[in-house]
């Protein structure tokens, strides 16, 4: 079965009254994501945007790509924020971006009133990704480094 794009359902709920939810659901139900797939859909979508492979996520991460692609795909779950955190700012994501993706995994998003959070939202904001510089924000803080894998 041939996969729905994404912008061709949006559209289609653009058009779509309450009523027909249900039609809706039923007759897209195949190409609907999963939790699982939602973080992997979305993490993919956004670099891809920003014409970034995925292979260059992990690698700017410090990650492999058997482990990389584990996290991304969610077959094995990371018990560490950080971890998202820095396959986000490796992939250049915006303050949304992290946050959109931190929520569909699981975990809290940035927080602005978090001392650690506010530093990382700064970095990104001011389009610092490399992790030494974001780390030696946080040390000059006194602030815990990102998570080093």
């Amino acid at each position: 079965m041939k996969e729905k794009p994404t912008n061709e359902l949006d559209e289609l709920l653009d058009s779509t009254n309450p009523k027909e939810l249900g039609k809706y659901l039923k007759d897209n139900r195949d190409y609907m994501a999963d939790e699982k797939k939602a973080f992997y859909y979305y993490f993919k979508d956004v670099i891809d945007d920003k014409n970034i492979k995925l292979k260059d996520v992990y690698s700017f991460a410090g990650m492999t790509e058997s482990y990389g692609g584990q996290i991304i795909r969610m077959e094995k779950h990371c018990a560490n924020r950080d971890t998202i955190i820095k396959l986000c700012i490796a992939g250049h994501f915006s303050w949304d971006e992290i946050n959109r993706a931190l929520k569909l995994y699981g975990y809290n998003e940035l927080y602005s009133k978090n001392s650690r959070d506010a530093c990382i939202i700064i970095a990104i904001k001011n389009r610092i990704f490399d992790f030494s510089k974001i780390n030696d924000m946080l040390e000059e803080q006194n602030l815990d480094k990102l998570y080093e894998e």
